[in-house]
Formats: C-alpha cells, sequence, structure tokens
C-alpha cells in the first residue's frame, strides 16, 4: 500500500509540472506496455527478441501487418489487451502533449534551458534572492552597472514580471542548494538575500558561505537583534531597510542639499559618481602620497577616504598620506575621468 507520504509527494510534482507531469506519466506508461508485450512474445510465445520488439513496434502503431509467427489463443487475448492499452495511451500522450504546448510548459522548459546556459557562462556576477520591494530596488540598481545579475524567485506574479524585464532568473525556493548551485553560486561575487522570511535569510547565508566561502553576502534583516544571528551565519553585511529608510527621511528634513547632492553622486543624474577604486599590486601609484601621484591634477578627482588591506578608513586624507597596495579610493569625479585612471590602477 502506498505511503500518504508518497501520495503526497507525487500530486506535489503534479501540480508544479502540469501538463508536463502527464506528459511523461504517458511515456512513462507507453514504455511499460511495451516492456509488457516483450515479455509476452519472448516468454509466452518463445519468440526471439528481434521478432517480439518487431512485432510490438506493428501492433502499437497498428500499421496492419501480419503476424510474423502464428500466436495461440491466450497470446492473441493478450496482444489484444496490449493493443487497447497502447492505443489509449497513445492518446493520451497526443492530448497531454497537445496540452502542454497551450499551457507553454514547453516554451517555459526551452526558456529554463537557454536562461541556464547563459547562468553558466557566468563568473563573478551578483545573485539576488528575492524580487520583492528590496530585491527589486537591489536588481535596478546593479542592472545600471552590470548585466550579469541572476534572480531566484517562487512568486507566480514577480516570475513573469522577470520575464517580461528580459531578467536572468531561476524559478523556485532560495533555501535549496541545488538551486544555489544552478545560479552559479561557487563562481558568483555577491549575493543578496532580500527575502521577507528571517529564518530563509539565515540559512540562505549559511549554506552560501559554505558553497563559497569568498563570497560577499549582503542580507536583509527586519529586527535590529537579528544583526548578530546573520552575521554569525557568515553574512559580510547586515540592512536594516525600514532603518535606512528612516535615517534617509530623517536627513532629507535636516539636511535636504546634502541629500540631493549624494542622490545626484550616486545615482548617476548629472555627470558626477562616487566610486571605489582598487589599487592593485603594480599599479604606479604604489607607494606614493596623495601629492606625488597627482591623481586631483590629472584625473581630476577628489579623494573623499581611503580604506586600507586591514579595514582601517582614512576620512579626507592630508596630501602626505601614502597609497599602499589593495588599497581602496572612495573618489568623487566625471565618470570619464574615472574610466582614465582605472588603466593606471
Amino acid at each position: 500500500m502506498r505511503s500518504p507520504l508518497s501520495i503526497a509527494r507525487i500530486r506535489a510534482i503534479r501540480d508544479k509540472w502540469g501538463s508536463l507531469f502527464q506528459f511523461l506519466l504517458g511515456l512513462f506508461l507507453m514504455c511499460m506496455v511495451f516492456a509488457a508485450g516483450l515479455c509476452i512474445f519472448m516468454f509466452v510465445e518463445g519468440w526471439s527478441i528481434i521478432d517480439s520488439f518487431y512485432m510490438m513496434v506493428i501492433t502499437l502503431s497498428t500499421v496492419g501487418f501480419g503476424e510474423i509467427h502464428p500466436l495461440s489463443e491466450r497470446a492473441r487475448l493478450l496482444t489484444a489487451i496490449i493493443i487497447v492499452l497502447g492505443v489509449g495511451n497513445f492518446a493520451y500522450i497526443v492530448g497531454s502533449f497537445s496540452q502542454m504546448l497551450l499551457d507553454g510548459h514547453l516554451q517555459n522548459l526551452l526558456w529554463r534551458r537557454k536562461v541556464q546556459r547563459r547562468i553558466d557562462k557566468l563568473d563573478n556576477h551578483y545573485i539576488v534572492c528575492g524580487y520583492g520591494r528590496i530585491g527589486g530596488v537591489v536588481v535596478q540598481e546593479i542592472l545600471k552597472d552590470s548585466s550579469d545579475v541572476v534572480v531566484i524567485e517562487r512568486t507566480p506574479e514577480l516570475i513573469e514580471e522577470l520575464k517580461r524585464a528580459g531578467i536572468m532568473h531561476l524559478t523556485g525556493d532560495a533555501t535549496d542548494d541545488g538551486l544555489l548551485v544552478s545560479a552559479g553560486i561557487k563562481r558568483a561575487k555577491s549575493i543578496v538575500t532580500a527575502l521577507t522570511d528571517e529564518a530563509a535569510n539565515v540559512y540562505v547565508t549559511l549554506t552560501a558561505r559554505q558553497l563559497n566561502p569568498n563570497i560577499t553576502i549582503i542580507a536583509r534583516a527586519n529586527n535590529a537583534s537579528h544583526i548578530t544571528r546573520l552575521e554569525f551565519a557568515g553574512a559580510n553585511r547586515v540592512v536594516l531597510p525600514h532603518l535606512i529608510g528612516g535615517m534617509r527621511m530623517a536627513q532629507t528634513v535636516l539636511r535636504p542639499t546634502v541629500t540631493d547632492f549624494l542622490d545626484l553622486a550616486v545615482r548617476g543624474n548629472i555627470d558626477l559618481q562616487l566610486e571605489q577604486l582598487v589599487i592593485s599590486p603594480g599599479s604606479t601609484f604604489v607607494g606614493k602620497n596623495l601629492m606625488d601621484s597627482n591623481i586631483r591634477k590629472d584625473f581630476d578627482l577628489i579623494i573623499v577616504a581611503i580604506k586600507r588591506e586591514s579595514g582601517e578608513l582614512v576620512f579626507n586624507p592630508g596630501p602626505k598620506e601614502v597609497l599602499c597596495s589593495a588599497d581602496t579610493l572612495i573618489t568623487l569625479g566625471r565618470q570619464s575621468c574615472l574610466q582614465r585612471i582605472s588603466d593606471f590602477l
């Protein structure tokens, strides 16, 4: 007797795959009918496997050829049953395939294969778990600088929105280890867990850190008390959207001009941008101070801060501040100037 758990699992698969499940079930039943027919001709009638195979083909295809060898009455009765089952099952397969085309399951399958091939070619890309109010903003901001972003979402309405926007995505639960691997977690540069479920964010953080120890993890938290938990799970940064939103609103009230300037600098509405630049070991700036580097003179860039490899932040560095390998420069300047200096880093 089949257990209730197995029945529930089969129903879940059926509901998930719809007419595709029915089509695959029809193919499976057809294979079973074919195998049963082979056994009848081989073991009941004593025919060879070639003769039995050929007899099954002409029987199920109903081409009307005669029998290869004379059949006994018992074999004819069994053959009649096979014909009824085979023809009925073939009609079921045709109906399931037609329904699959109407429901778009075949198109979705081809779409998933196409997206998976694109994801498999990505390296140092971004993964965003959840395309809700927070995740959607994150994805749109990333797309302004890079198209290498993969979204994991399970809500049908949001999935349709992702399809219309042409954004690479995988359908399913982000807590599924296999889905994270399919999204290229082992090759990704960063992952953002923007799920509404706090426990799911913790689980995704733990899994991502285990699958890729070097990945940068940005986690969403709904409560300040959960920050330590997410950091312990492996998150590099924990963000509280409501806290940031409240602080931003307060700054807009208290310092509106400063807020407007930061909006222009960050969003790129003018030819001015805040950017972080990393100094490589072979850069010409290594070992020089800011005055001798001539960054302000040659590239018209303002160095707002320097982040050392140790994590130390030097705000408003003086002209005698020495630049070292692996330093991160927080710069402010035009996009063209930022592109020119990147060749010297």
